[in-house]
């Protein structure tokens, strides 16, 4: 019997952790099955083919959110092509609605509901249908559905990752824990309250393998990674220890849960070895409550800014719209409130109404409207009109241009104080994007910065040519243009002066290492334009691992011709 584990991901880069472990942990018992990953860009007319290709007995899919549309297309065409192949599906997207996802979708022979290790085994073990728990399944014309089984241990987990040649240029994830400790009722992790975790003289062993293989990002799974302080100091305390220089690992959190001891050791790690992932979702008090989160706001924001004062570790925060009892007026509340923060990311999320989720049995008490196929996206509240949704989009397509792009780090700040808040800042610029036809076109990175230049010139009482200096400054700190935007003001060193610098800083204007430019600005005095002379020296070669910006030397009252 011929096994296909097909697992569809979002992005080429994304590996799917579910189908390796799945594969690795029947071959411990003697079973071998064959893993095809794609990804939901692909024309599913050609993920079909190569599947159809491939010759299999049973096809298994992996379901999530992003690939259910794409992975139901699949198996209704796979049956009509070979009808006697058998098709079971596995993964969040399938375990919560197994039943009706047979009563409707007649090719689908069985889904396995939750951890799916034990039942494949079982399954490939061909033990009686009847005796696996943790499936639904079709006899003939009736749908069964069996007991639940109890969680298995994490140690008997495999570790996928012996053969690093499937992963090559993709995201490495990893799972030390499995289960979380919270309630919150838009997740589905919070249906497995029992957190497991793997030893760990287990996990040692792992990390080690990653860092002696200088892979480049390790991304924890795990739902929160600090639920447990001894777990999460023995990973922390390891990592710095041994610590290669090139490795970066990635963590969800819970910020007001951080102790002082685990910040102690953060403190002392090198930039870009961690980074850290922190769930406000809202910062609206009777929200909060009603999720059954539990955060303290004034401890979370304690946290981020000492971590944001350590200056070493990347920090991307997570706003949610659509939750019950925010409105569009508390979403900015909370939208100004986390941007204070300083996030080196800010992520506004829309509500996916998750089958299985507490806010999905609520969602009619709620006035949910929400799309009907996958992902399950928010379009309206009791709360939040359609058309707030919509500005709301319109913020956050903005925000990712001008924010999270971290593109503008200088030009920004400056541009702030000019408005009411951020949050106005972003809903004005996209406006603008409006009013010039500019939505939907695709632009060159310096296109980006023309746009801003001109929003800020047309719609502002602004020093513009401090801005342009501040955006010509943001430019270089990327990349050494081959072309400076039209409005850049032409100041140069001669080539006496030229020489004089590179003897006096030992380097050389030459390749993509290395570029001078001359400024008429402060530009270590954003807040307010300040006259000064400067001759900066961008070093492409040295790059800060938290923005990737180029190392500067700021040479003051140049005397350029």
């Amino acid at each position: 019997m011929k096994v296909l584990l097909v697992a569809i991901n979002a992005k080429y880069i994304h590996s799917n952790l579910a189908v390796f472990t799945l594969r690795d942990y029947v071959k411990a018992a003697g079973e071998e099955v064959e893993v095809a990953e794609y990804t939901i860009n692909q024309l599913p007319f050609e993920i079909l083919r190569d599947i159809y290709e491939k010759k299999p007995d049973v096809v298994a899919f992996s379901c999530y959110i992003w690939n259910i549309s794409t992975v139901l297309w699949l198996t209704k065409h796979l049956k009509k092509v070979a009808k006697d192949i058998t098709i079971w599906l596995g993964g969040p997207e399938a375990s919560y609605d197994a039943k009706r996802l047979l009563m409707e979708h007649r090719e689908l022979d069985l889904i396995m509901v939750g951890e799916g290790e034990q039942i494949f085994l079982e399954l490939l073990q061909r033990k009686p249908l009847a005796s696996i728990q943790s499936i639904a399944y079709r006899e003939q014309e009736e749908i069964k559905v069996n007991p639940l089984r109890e969680t298995m241990s994490l140690n008997e987990v495999p570790f996928v990752y012996e053969d690093l040649s499937p992963f090559e240029n993709k995201i490495i994830y990893y799972e030390t824990s499995r289960g979380c400790p919270f309630s919150c009722s838009y997740c589905l992790s919070s249906i497995d309250k029992k957190v497991r975790l793997r030893d760990f003289s287990l996990v040692e062993k792992e990390l080690q393998f990653f860092l002696d293989h200088k892979v480049k990002q390790v991304k924890f799974v795990d739902r929160t990674f600090n639920c447990n302080r001894a777990h999460t100091m023995a990973i922390l305390k390891y990592i710095l220890e041994h610590d290669n220089g090139v490795t970066n690992f990635h963590f969800e959190v819970s910020a007001d849960l951080l102790s002082e001891e685990e910040l102690a050791v953060m403190s002392k790690m090198r930039p870009g070895l961690i980074q850290l992932e922190i769930g406000v979702q809202s910062t609206n008090s009777a929200t909060i409550k009603e999720i059954d989160r539990t955060m303290n706001l004034d401890k979370l924001k304690q946290v981020v800014n000492q971590i944001h004062s350590m200056n070493n570790i990347h920090q991307h925060l997570d706003l949610i719209v659509g939750l019950p009892f925010e409105d569009y007026n508390t979403f900015i509340h909370s939208f100004n409130e986390v941007y204070a923060m300083r996030p080196n990311q800010l992520q506004m999320g829309f509500l996916k109404v998750l089958k299985g989720s507490k806010i999905y049995e609520k969602h009619k008490e709620y006035e949910i409207v929400y799309s009907d196929t996958a992902p399950y996206e928010v379009m309206a509240t009791k709360w939040v009109t359609f058309e707030e949704v919509l500005t709301l989009k319109s913020v956050e397509e903005m925000l990712e241009v001008y924010y999270n792009s971290n593109q503008f780090t200088h030009t920004l700040p400056y541009l702030e104080p000019f408005f009411s808040s951020p949050f106005e800042l972003f809903l004005q610029l996209y406006g603008y994007y409006k009013k010039k036809n500019l939505l939907g076109l695709k632009f060159t990175r310096v296109a980006r910065y023309d746009i801003l230049r001109d929003f800020a010139k047309e719609n502002l009482d602004i020093a513009l040519e401090y801005l342009e200096e501040l955006l010509v400054f943001d430019l270089y700190l990327r990349e050494k243009l081959k072309k400076p935007p039209v409005w850049k003001k032409d100041i140069s060193l001669s080539k006496k002066e030229l020489r004089a610098l590179q003897d006096a800083y030992q380097f050389k204007e030459s390749g993509k290492m290395t570029h001078i430019e001359v400024f008429s600005y402060d530009m270590r005095s954003i807040e307010q334009p300040k006259k000064s002379s400067q001759v900066i020296i961008f070093d492409y070669s040295k790059r800060n691992p938290l923005t990737n910006e180029a190392s500067v030397v700021v040479v003051e009252d140049f005397d350029y011709e």
